[in-house]
């Protein structure tokens, strides 16, 4: 049986007990989902999207599906938001954890619940929205996400509310019942000039071998802004590939933050659609890696109307003999004109083993446009750490301080402030054991 075939089983089996959990609709996208991956399978590096990246090892392991029914024992995952009351929702291995989530004092006008009662709500911004971003089709994994879609997070922000406080849906991997696949599923909908801050985070409770199959759909309409703040804490044993898709209304405003502090394998492909005159993204990346981790960053900006501005900065630390991959689209369209698009790619090699392919593209379709991007690739500035040298800061502790400085540039952005320090203990936490590994 193949890899593929494997997963196709896996889900025939599955899905005859869990045919009723879903509203109509959905049941024959999963059909048409797990077809779509039965007839194309995985993607392979013949794939231009994939050279860089071989997956064959990673679906060739027996992960079983986690979402079998059964109980959720009582595990409180790590918070970026502390132990105090938060909007908070919990998922382990895909299950919802009602006794570490706390739905409380959700202002008037947003609703933060489970996809199933969502489902049993009958849901209309649900069923106008879920799986239609992210399509099914543009992948294995994306198809494999659909067909084993049941349960997830869903975010709805009425027409101008402001939510005052950010919002945390937490998916959290735990192999101690032995090695498992998860399908996190997030939806989150912001009406016109509505406000939010997001965060959403990936932890593993034991750091043993799983796979997490992550997918994100974000609809934003006029005038509507979204702080999204995304962090991969997967552990040394955890896999995480991920498929982030926005769309923006004009005049809207996304903030994205992607944060990738550790996991064996990583994929995450974002892709925003700038579909409304004078929508501005920010996209916002630091990706860590250390031993043998791979760590791989997939984003497409496309400029489909006029007057859109992108700004994007995605820097990476790696040491030991890890590797990255960064590739950057930017696409503007026949009819963007006015488009304003900044790209920038930069990395740290703190070892020689180190190693990064980085491909920045702009693909401009329209003359009347304001576009650049760069990238670059170095290890720590030998003259600056002679200048610290020179004043008594040794060579260990010098790339220390350049490599903290080097990541906080992305640190600083992220917002609230409170947040903003709670993110800073993370990446610096990370970087310690990076430091430790090196000495």
């Amino acid at each position: 049986m193949s890899d593929t075939e494997r997963f196709v089983d896996d889900y025939r089996r599955w899905v005859a007990p869990h045919a009723n959990t879903v509203p109509g609709w959905l049941g024959p996208l999963r059909d048409a989902a797990i077809s779509r991956l039965a007839a194309r399978g995985f993607p392979t590096p013949r794939e231009e999207d994939w050279k860089y990246t071989n997956v064959a090892r990673l679906v060739s392991r027996a992960f079983p599906p986690a979402l079998d029914g059964r109980t959720v024992g009582a595990v409180v995952p790590p918070s970026l938001l502390g132990a105090g009351p938060a909007l908070r929702l919990v998922f382990v291995n895909g299950r919802f954890a009602a006794d570490a989530s706390g739905e409380a004092a959700l202002p008037s006008g947003v609703r933060l619940r489970r996809l199933a009662a969502a489902f049993e709500a009958e849901s209309a911004a649900v069923e106008r929205h879920l799986t239609r971003h992210a399509a099914f089709d543009r992948n294995g994994f994306t198809a494999l996400s659909t067909a084993f879609l049941a349960d997830g997070a869903v975010l709805e922000v009425d027409d101008g509310i402001a939510v005052d406080r950010p919002i945390e849906v937490v998916f959290a991997s735990d192999g101690r019942e032995g090695e498992r696949i998860g399908h996190p599923r997030l939806l989150a909908v912001l009406g016109r000039e509505a406000k939010a801050s997001l965060v959403e985070s990936y932890v593993s409770l034991d750091g043993a071998p799983t796979l997490t199959n992550a997918v994100a759909e974000v609809v934003l309409g006029a005038c509507a802004q979204l702080a999204h703040l995304r962090v991969v804490r997967e552990g040394g044993g955890g896999s995480h590939v991920a498929t982030t898709a926005v769309t923006q209304e004009h005049d809207s405003r996304y903030s994205s933050a992607a944060l990738a502090l550790r996991a064996s394998f990583l994929r995450h492909e974002l892709e925003v659609r700038l579909a409304g005159e004078g929508a501005q993204c920010s996209l916002d990346g630091l990706y860590l890696a250390s031993g043998k981790e791979f760590v791989d960053n997939h984003t497409t900006i496309e400029h489909a109307v006029p007057h859109g501005t992108s700004r994007e900065l995605y820097k990476g630390v790696l040491a030991g003999g890890a590797r990255a991959v960064f590739n950057g689209k930017v696409i503007v369209r026949p009819n963007a004109q006015k488009s304003n698009a900044q790209q920038t790619n930069k990395n740290l090699l703190l070892s020689p083993h180190a190693e990064i392919d980085s491909k920045p593209e702009l693909q401009i379709l329209a003359d009347d446009v304001k576009c650049a991007h760069g990238a670059a690739v170095g290890q720590p500035d030998p003259e600056a750490i002679f200048y610290l040298k020179s004043r008594g800061i040794g060579d260990a502790a010098g790339r220390k301080l350049l490599t903290r400085g080097f990541a906080g540039e992305v640190v600083r952005r992220v917002a609230p402030e409170a947040l903003r320090r709670a993110v800073e203990a993370a990446v610096f936490e990370r970087l310690e054991q990076i430091f430790a590994e090196e000495s």
